[in-house]
């Protein structure tokens, strides 16, 4: 009777599962919403293309790039250009929060596209449902399309999402983490960050620090040939494919977005926008323009989430430059799991007589605990192979003099994501050195062979490793221990500095646990 009972249920459930599939079969194979390109580039069609056209012409064949550090500027830059912007607007991020600086951001997209700019928003879908009411507000506008990567059909119930995401867990976990800006065919704006308060110094308990890279000249045409890639590409749907819209959503977000614009936070940051767009026909933060002609923009392609072929496109595109060092290579990564593979490579590469030098977060400072675990395993052998090996501390912002806070100083987390090879060649981007990026999610950035360039980077890589920012670990007798020097006297740290027991039980969980793979 009871196992009777048992293939009853086993049947049912069986059937439950196969009608869903079925279904989100169908559902996957629906249209995905017609194919566009980005719009051309007219030497004096827009604000921006009277502008940069002869410049450009005065630098044939070479591009012009910036590194975005600061967290404000970097807010700036963007808002700058989207208020430059008199053609388009393709924009393309892992997530979109709709809080102070989110908001604000769509108020400046929103503002492009009622003077007729053309804006194509594309998200990914992980973080999207939760924001899908400020999505389909801004795909209400007759001027702006915005699309989602591998979506799940169930919007509003969060168990049938779960639930969604759980039957199909494989693919589900293939993202898009890509970051992308560009205004008009002409501006491109790349790097770690996303769309949100703590990548722009408004959160008010913490905030990363990050780096983006501001670009003009020929690599323009890879970054909208990708962008279109991704747009067109089969793992991509428009939200009105996937929830009704509603005519009230749009109104309500201008209303929205107005009353963030006038609380004192709001003009904190539009002060600044204001100011910029006084001063400057173009604006790309304080630090130097850099004209270069070795500037390239790498990613994997959209495919990657289809699982047709497990390849990890730009790891491999980037390894050989990694793998060439023969005096310096530093890597900064907040999320740091190099793997047996990886260990094994650093460790060849300081035996051929290279400094290898490593900048991830403490366990502190880490804004996910359980990849901290991951990356526990391989410091002792990192260590003993020669890499210096530094961790970001929990209180970076408190002391780094020069970076202050809307809400003041508070904690830092690493975010950035970049490498720089014997000071002249160099990656900023999305892609983190750890299994996720390399094999699950979609990664790009920019590639640069520039001594100045590299030069800017490396001096970034040395403050952030200074001793009032980050620690150095090192080995005393068989234990691991962090140097902390303050006040001119260093102390050797025999414990994960400042790490709640919670920190570290979760970390030493993940650490015995077979699931390095999806970290």
């Amino acid at each position: 009777m009871l196992s009777s009972v048992l293939i009853a249920v086993a049947a049912i459930v069986g059937m439950v599962v196969a009608t869903i599939l079925y279904v989100y079969g169908r559902f996957g194979r629906r249209p995905h919403g017609p194919p566009s390109a980005a719009l051309p580039v007219d030497d004096a069609g827009t604000e921006l293309d009277r502008y940069l056209a002869p410049i450009l012409a005065a630098h044939p064949d070479a591009n012009g790039v910036a590194l975005v550090s600061d967290n404000i500027e970097a807010l700036v830059v963007r808002a700058h250009a989207a208020r430059r912007a008199g053609r388009s607007l393709d924009l393309q991020y892992y997530y979109w929060k709709d809080d102070l600086t989110g908001l604000l951001l769509a108020r400046e997209i929103l503002a492009a596209a009622d003077r007729g700019v053309r804006v194509r928003l594309l998200l990914d879908d992980i973080n999207a449902g939760i924001h899908d009411r400020m999505c389909i507000a801004l795909d209400a506008h007759a001027n702006i399309d915005v699309r989602l990567f591998n979506p799940s059909r169930a919007r509003t119930d969060r168990f049938r999402r779960g639930f969604e995401m759980a039957i199909r867990a494989f693919s589900a976990t293939r993202r898009m983490h890509n970051k992308l800006w560009v205004a008009d065919g002409r501006v491109a704006i790349a790097g770690g960050r996303n769309i949100g308060d703590a990548y722009f110094d408004a959160a008010e308990l913490s905030n990363f620090r990050d780096l983006d890279v501001w670009m003009v000249g020929p690599v323009l045409e890879q970054a909208s040939a990708m962008f279109d890639r991704y747009w067109n590409s089969a793992s991509v749907l428009p939200i009105a494919a996937l929830r009704t819209p509603r005519k009230q959503y749009l109104p309500a977000l201008r209303d929205a977005v107005d009353g963030f614009a006038r609380t004192p936070a709001g003009r904190f940051y539009l002060e600044r926008i204001d100011k910029a767009a006084h001063e400057a026909d173009i604006y790309h933060g304080a630090r130097q323009l850099h004209w270069s002609t070795d500037v390239r923009l790498a990613s994997d392609p959209p495919e990657k989430a289809l699982m047709q072929r497990r390849q990890n496109w730009l790891l491999r595109e980037l390894f050989p430059l990694i793998e060439a060092a023969t005096r310096d290579l530093r890597i900064i990564s907040p999320y740091f799991i190099p793997g047996v593979a990886g260990t094994r490579e650093l460790a060849a590469i300081v035996a051929r007589g290279a400094r290898v030098a490593v900048l991830t977060n403490s366990l502190a400072a880490t804004d996910v605990a359980a990849v901290h675990g991951g990356y526990v395993k391989y410091r002792r052998k990192l260590i003993r192979a020669g890499v210096a090996l530094f961790e970001l501390k929990e209180q970076g912002d408190v002391a780094d003099g020069h970076r202050m806070t809307l809400f003041g100083r508070r904690n830092a987390s690493l975010h950035s994501k970049a490498f720089v090879v014997d000071g002249l060649n160099g990656f900023v981007g999305s892609m983190n050195f750890d299994p996720r990026s390399a094999s699950l999610n979609t990664e790009m950035g920019v590639v640069f062979a520039d001594a100045a360039l590299a030069g800017e980077l490396a001096e970034m890589f040395e403050q952030e490793t200074s001793p009032s920012i980050s620690y150095q670990l090192g080995i005393d007798g068989s234990r691991l221990v962090w140097r902390d020097r303050s006040n001119g006297s260093e102390r050797l740290l025999r414990h994960e500095p400042d790490a709640s027991l919670a920190r570290r039980m979760i970390a030493g969980l993940i650490r015995i646990l077979p699931i390095e793979s999806q970290l």
